[in-house]
């Protein structure tokens, strides 16, 4: 079985990475050659174009959004060179709709398509423990199961429809927004009448939310100020809070959380803080109140 991968971004690099252990041929490509000679000198082979990893028996792909991702596995033509039978698996966190669009195209070209996206940051990527959404039907989820378990502790499965995985993670990224900017206002609000962020964080990581990753993990980044290098950057954060309203407006279903977020997301990027990690929704809330 021959592997591609396309897209090595800071997630990507480590699954590709991960993916050599299979003993199989993994081919790769990314816009940025640097990341492709560095897993070539793992034993990965280097694509010149995209459309070259077409040629692999399953190709994965790790892009931005929607936008990368059509302009590279359709527009730059890796869906052409893609034999019937084969399989894309695609990891990216894109909206409902696209991912509908692509399993109807993916249907029409006789491939196969999974939806998997992940949960984890950068170091749960490197030590292939991410949890991964899968959507599609259960055949070509045991097809690529093998694979899958390299870069993950877990594979969930969602459903027979792609799409389905897809809104999981736009629900799982909206709750992860919404704890992030709890913790932030909440430690702005300590703060503001003397109480140390750390000592707020210490409390609700000890007792009501202990145990919890997202609470320990994004709660100390806020206590510490720490807002790079991203794990996982605003930008992204602020696409994904979007993505799921979005998905719940096409089944009638308003989110105000969601609502309210997008409005605090855009704060936070005219501010300047696009780049910076989604705990930055923590340096957002002091900074309403002018607090230091």
């Amino acid at each position: 079985m021959t592997i591609g991968f396309i897209g090595l971004g800071a997630m990507g690099h480590h699954m590709a990475s991960n993916l050599l252990r299979s003993g199989q041929p993994v081919h790769v490509w990314n816009r940025n050659p640097a990341p492709v000679q560095a897993l070539a000198a793992k034993g990965a082979k280097p694509a010149a174009t995209a459309a070259e990893c077409g040629i692999a028996d399953v190709v994965f792909s790790m892009l931005a959004d929607d936008h990368a991702t059509r302009a590279v596995m359709v527009d730059g033509g890796v869906l052409d060179a893609m034999a019937p039978g084969s399989i894309h698996v695609n990891m990216a966190t894109v909206s409902v709709a696209f991912a509908r669009e692509m399993a109807a195209l993916h249907m029409e070209k006789g491939i196969g398509y999974i939806a998997a996206p992940v949960l984890g940051r950068v170091d749960v990527a490197e030590a292939g423990k991410l949890n991964i959404l899968a959507g599609g039907p259960d055949e070509l989820v045991n097809r690529v199961q093998p694979l899958l378990d390299l870069l993950g502790q877990k594979t969930w499965r969602f459903g027979a429809v792609p799409e389905q995985a897809n809104a999981i993670k736009l629900a799982c990224n909206l709750t992860l927004a919404c704890a992030i900017e709890a913790m932030g206002e909440g430690s702005a609000l300590a703060r503001a009448h003397g109480i140390p962020a750390a000592d707020f964080i210490d409390l609700i990581t000890t007792t009501l939310f202990a145990g919890s990753p997202v609470y320990k993990g994004y709660g100390g980044m806020i206590a510490q100020e720490r807002y790079s290098p991203a794990g996982f950057k605003l930008s992204l954060g602020q696409k994904d809070v979007r993505l799921a309203v979005e998905a719940g407006q096409g089944k009638g279903l308003p989110l105000a959380f969601g609502d309210a977020l997008q409005g605090v997301l855009k704060e936070a990027i005219d501010h300047g803080d696009a780049d910076l990690d989604l705990a930055a929704l923590g340096k957002n809330a002091a900074r309403r109140g002018k607090i230091s």
